[in-house]
């Protein structure tokens, strides 16, 4: 192997060696270090995000690594080396050609996690096309606006989400995966069929760093999605946050349980593990604590990254913490984990200490957005005190800081929105919305909409997005401080906590709760809640009524949709 190579990959990298200093680290970041660290010799590998996830590893010798293990429905595994992906990856991207696709047209799935999946998307970059995901659970509406918008030239999807499509396939060409009759029936190509009369080579269309390789959008949990166009100048941003926030190394079996249809998906099961050169660990059954448990033994996973929900449900299910001893003893012993890994929500203490007592593993929180991707995180690469419930510390390259409402840096300690400091983040790369639906900066600053609080140490606290405050008796309370103080009761499973209109005190602060299997809600545990509440966090922030519910509103991506439940309240 040549320098080169050996420069851009991990392998030099080992789960044995202790932790760089974060401040180190951080102090002393560079971009070109850090460019000649990705990519060695060859820099202009950023130019196409297919070279640099997948062509310049089969060009430097690691045409046989493993890029895919991917596990269908029945339990049939598939495995595709990053040579077989660069062949395969070539045949749909001639296809596209053929279609008439160019370098900016928006290419989309509507696909489960499978290798076709994968396979479309690095086509789509190698040709300079932009890739667009589109989430299985998505209705017609959501479809059409998303496709409406980016002027979506190519659909690949499959017979179980091709019914969707009926009335939008006039302005796109739509490619099934699945059957020749099927396809035939809805007078699409086929997939396998159009892919084998195409050639096994093309050359990579070289771009600007600022030209977009993913169409997303936000998930619009207020009013309508809004475009986010990813440039090719996030790829070192996101190698950053895979190599010191995740810790992803070469040996890694890594495993994103997050859907690619969504940002944290695609930007972390997909384009980072491979822009590492590691293998990416697909199952395509949905989530079940059992199925969680099985794939990790039986694919001896030991980088894990997922959801303080899914964390949760691993957790109620007492599937990994059988009363019995033993039994329990066993359990951990099937399992292979070095690190897990958590986004999305805030990671509250009762949570950590599961995880490190049944999954034997810490898990560190992180923290980002579909804009920005992830910008704040506790590192398990970079060594630093991080104290549990805090979204960690300024992932390097990025400078942040806490703003009042006119736009004043705030000290420590005093509640504010997070900002990127733009001039001063040579790594990050968002230049705004992509129809300017929102004016996301103010002078220097990117505005995340977020309320935080900095401590004393760098680290950072979530209090909640702007909408999401409540203000009551003149107080502001973060919603999460609130869930997560009612999560402590032993009887709760999932709670979240939003504003009701009140005549004397503005609001009044509410919990919604989801109790634990077998266990009924009661006028008992409702004063349980609040005196927990009353007590551990402080006597204006404690919820004056407890519903109890069967679930909670949520995105497909997870996170809690409080803005239906101020409804539902206000009703």
């Amino acid at each position: 192997m040549n320098t080169a190579s050996q420069t851009a990959t991990i392998a030099d990298t080992d789960a044995s060696v202790t932790p760089k200093n974060y401040t180190d680290y951080y102090n002393n970041f560079d971009m070109n270090t850090l460019l000649s660290e990705i990519f060695g010799e060859h820099v202009d590998d950023r130019l196409n995000a297919y070279m640099a996830c997948c062509g310049r590893h089969v060009r430097d010798g690691r045409a046989d690594n493993a890029a895919l293990v991917h596990e269908d429905t029945t339990g049939n595994i598939t495995r595709m080396s990053f040579g077989e992906l660069d062949k395969a990856s070539a045949q749909i991207a001639n296809l596209l050609q053929s279609y008439g696709v160019k370098a900016g047209d928006k290419v989309a799935t509507m696909l489960p996690r499978t290798p076709e999946l994968l396979t479309v998307v690095l086509a789509t970059w190698r040709i300079g096309a932009v890739y667009q995901p589109l989430f299985t659970a998505f209705g017609y509406d959501s479809i059409k606006y998303r496709m409406d918008k980016a002027d979506t030239k190519v659909v690949f999807t499959n017979l179980d989400n091709r019914s969707k499509f009926e009335d939008l396939a006039e302005q796109t060409k739509m490619v099934l995966v699945g059957n020749v009759a099927d396809a035939q029936t809805w007078g699409d190509d086929h997939y396998s069929q159009s892919m084998e009369a195409q050639s096994q080579t093309i050359e990579p269309v070289t771009l600007d760093t600022d030209a977009p390789f993913l169409q997303m959008f936000t998930s619009g949990t207020v009013g309508k999605s809004k475009g986010v166009s990813v440039p090719l100048a996030a790829l070192p941003a996101f190698y950053l946050y895979m190599r010191y926030a995740i810790d992803l190394c070469e040996d890694d079996h890594y495993w994103n349980m997050a859907d690619p249809g969504w940002a944290y998906g695609l930007y972390y099961a997909i384009t980072g593990p491979l822009l590492l050169g590691v293998t990416t660990y697909f199952n395509e059954a949905g989530f079940d604590a059992a199925n969680t448990r099985d794939f990790m033994v039986r694919h001896q996973i030991t980088n894990l990254a997922s959801s303080p929900t899914a964390f949760r449900m691993m957790k109620s299910s007492g599937i990994f913490d059988n009363v019995d001893e033993d039994a329990h003893k066993d359990t951990n012993a099937k399992l292979s984990l070095r690190c897990a890994n958590s986004a999305g929500e805030t990671l509250n203490t009762e949570v950590v200490s599961w995880v490190e007592t049944y999954l034997t593993c810490q898990v560190k929180d992180q923290y980002g957005q579909t804009e920005t991707g992830m910008t704040c995180c506790a590192h398990h690469a970079l060594a630093h005190e991080c104290p549990v419930g805090s979204m960690g510390m300024a992932l390097p390259g990025h400078t942040l800081v806490v703003l009042d409402d006119d736009m004043n840096v705030l000290p420590d300690g005093e509640q504010g929105q997070l900002a990127v400091v733009v001039s001063q983040s040579p790594a990050f790369y968002f230049q705004g919305y992509s129809w300017n639906e929102k004016q996301a900066f103010a002078d220097d600053y990117y505005l995340t909409g977020d309320v935080v609080e900095r401590h004393s140490d760098g680290s950072y606290w979530f209090s909640g997005r702007d909408d999401d405050i409540i203000i009551t008796a003149g107080y502001r309370v973060g919603p999460t401080d609130v869930e997560n103080t009612v999560l402590e009761h032993e009887a709760v499973a999932e709670s979240a906590a939003v504003g009701v209109p009140d005549e004397v005190r503005g609001h009044t602060i509410k919990s919604y709760v989801v109790l634990k299997d077998g266990i009924e809600g009661s006028e008992e545990i409702a004063q349980q809640i609040k005196d927990l509440v009353r007590k551990r966090l402080s006597t204006h922030a404690y919820p004056r009524e407890v519903e109890f519910v069967s679930e909670l509103p949520k995105t497909p991506s997870g996170k809690i949709q409080r803005f239906l439940l101020r409804s539902l309240s206000a009703g």
